[in-house]
């Protein structure tokens, strides 16, 4: 992929994750490349009359998650969602299950809001921020069941492989917002970077491969098949998910 984030016609249409590493001289990690399209008038309208009810602020602070939903239940965190169609339709799937996203587009973030107000969802909310600062600013330790990142940016290019999102301080940032006995499910569909995050993962402290060692998980039935990830599959294309636990 080039810079253009949304170039990657990966899963969940064309993948619009935007979630990457780019080095800046004040912070060593930052999730995003931000490249911001135009807002469709059902997309603002979303956000205009639907924020209040399922979009969550950086400058609030450590999120009360239980008085949030109104509910204790298992939160899944979802780290650049696209256009959140994915997302939505996992929270009308498993309603016994709280939903975090972050995303920095507007317009997914729009888009999710949409969904989300169509379908009449309860148990979904949104950030609209970076998601490495939405982790060390908001989400509290151990709180955690299940982080998934969907087709991130690949930067196929071996000079920008260092901007990519999966890699070792990333997962050390994470760790500790998991639960213990809580998954890091990540996919990809560049088979490069399946074995850059193989790498990254198996070496991290505290985590165990839920398939064995070395080796890449069947898709979940949890994780939905988007229709660019089936036609992917006619053309021969492969998909490596990793499903790695929280042990210490």
């Amino acid at each position: 992929m080039s810079d253009s984030i949304n170039s990657n016609e990966s899963a969940d249409s064309v993948k619009e994750t935007g979630q990457t590493i780019v080095p800046r001289k004040r912070r060593e990690i930052k999730s995003f490349v931000l490249r911001q399209g135009r807002m469709t008038a059902g997309q603002q309208r979303a956000m205009d009359e639907c924020w209040n009810k399922w979009g969550l602020e950086l400058n609030d602070g450590t999120l009360d998650i239980a008085a949030t939903f109104g509910r204790e239940a298992p939160v899944v965190f979802e780290i650049g969602y696209g256009m959140g169609l994915s997302l939505a339709a996992m929270a009308g799937a498993e309603t016994d299950k709280n939903f975090i996203g972050v995303e920095v587009h507007r317009p997914g973030v729009g888009s999710l809001l949409n969904e989300a107000s169509t379908a009449g969802l309860t148990n979904v909310r949104t950030y609209n921020d970076d998601a490495v600062e939405v982790l060390k600013q908001c989400i509290p330790d151990a709180s955690l069941s299940r982080v998934q990142i969907y087709f991130p940016d690949p930067w196929h290019k071996k000079r920008h492989n260092k901007r990519r999102l999966v890699q070792s301080k990333f997962i050390e940032l994470l760790r500790p917002k998991l639960k213990v006995g809580g998954v890091i499910h990540l996919a990809t569909d560049w088979e490069n970077y399946a074995e850059q995050m193989m790498e990254v993962m198996s070496g991290a402290e505290g985590f165990s491969n839920m398939a064995g060692t070395q080796a890449y998980s069947p898709r979940p039935d949890f994780r939905p098949l988007t229709k660019f990830e089936k036609r992917g599959h006619r053309l021969g294309h492969g998909v490596w998910d990793l499903l790695f636990e929280r042990i210490a």
